[in-house]
């Protein structure tokens, strides 16, 4: 069974194949996905690490967690199942999307 690895602090410089690299020390490697802005483009800053022994996984967890890569501090973890998101278009704003408040409404009665 293959086991799911965050890696969070990664320098936006990082590819794919060097986060691959990094993990291959500890392990066999099935995948490496670096996560981008689907603007952009440019790397986020984290990804996850699909290792296929579970013992490998957690070794790796251990020895790479808080490290330093490329100048910054690596948060290693466990990857968790992701949360479910509400669908739709930002969802409900709530309150009252009225005037200004007063007798005016936000516009002059006179015209």
């Amino acid at each position: 069974m293959s086991k799911r690895i965050y890696v969070g602090g990664l320098p936006f410089k990082t590819t794919e194949e060097e986060l691959n690299t990094l993990f291959a020390a500890h392990g066999e490697v099935a995948s490496a996905k670096l996560i981008t802005d689907k603007f952009t483009n440019q790397s986020r800053g984290f990804g996850f690490v699909e290792m296929s022994d579970d013992a490998q996984a957690m070794a790796a967890i251990e020895k790479l967690n808080g490290t330093d890569f490329g100048g910054r501090k690596l948060t290693v973890n466990e990857a968790r199942p992701m949360e479910p998101r509400s669908g739709g278009f930002g969802g409900g704003r709530g309150g009252d999307r009225g005037g200004r408040g007063g007798d005016r409404g936000g516009y002059d009665k006179r015209w």
